[in-house]
């Protein structure tokens, strides 16, 4: 599955990265933050995760500058972002879309990334989560903002984790791999937007919690 594969997992990094860079640049706008610094946020949303997983790995230079491709995506969802977020008019609805399709999207990059790197499996799913929520931590924390990684409400890198069991159980079954991917990634924005509906959460040590 390493390069059968090639075309579905070029279009899922590009749909990622684009859905990370509009969820940054919403978050950035949101704050009020100049265009220059809006941009940054976009960057760094879109590429942090995938940053750091590379660095790990060993795989440098880094996947965003091996192609300006990548560069091109994020200066395009910018651009859409500070044109058009008027018309967006509940920017958060806007923002948890966004981000919720670039977490289902990245998993998959990261964890074929570590299938590529001859990885065990459980790293593999680690690599996935770690692509897939970093860049919004970096996010939130240069919004000063608590990650949302760390918040109550999202059930956020649990998703991630659930998606990645599934997608290794999908791979052992006659399935074509584009089937598996695309099957993956959807349980995973599936997973999210049901769990910010029903309000499902892990448990809080120290006390019960408040909704």
């Amino acid at each position: 599955m390493r390069y059968e594969n090639e075309t579905m997992f070029y279009l899922l990094d590009i749909i990622g990265t684009l859905a990370f860079a509009i969820s940054g640049a919403l978050t950035a706008i949101n704050k009020k933050l100049d265009l220059f610094g809006v941009l940054t946020i976009a960057f760094v949303t879109a590429v942090g995760g995938g940053t750091l997983r590379d660095l790990l790995i060993g795989s440098t230079p880094v996947a965003w500058m091996l192609s300006l491709n990548h560069v091109y995506t994020i200066l395009f969802g910018f651009l859409v972002s500070a044109l058009f977020w008027r018309k967006l008019d509940r920017l958060r609805v806007s923002l948890f879309l966004f981000d919720t399709i670039g977490l289902g999207v990245f998993t998959l990059i990261g964890i074929e990334k570590g299938i590529m790197a001859g990885l065990h499996p459980v790293i593999c799913v680690a690599l996935g989560t770690m692509t897939a929520c970093f860049g919004g931590v970096i996010r939130d924390i240069l919004c000063n903002e608590i990650p949302v990684l760390f918040r109550k409400e999202t059930f956020y890198a649990t998703v991630c984790i659930l998606g990645g069991i599934v997608f290794f159980v999908l791979r052992q079954t006659a399935l074509p791999p584009n089937l598996v991917y695309g099957l993956s990634s959807v349980l995973i924005i599936v997973l999210r937007l049901m769990a910010v509906k029903f309000k499902w959460y892990l448990p809080v040590l120290g006390g019960s919690v408040k909704n």
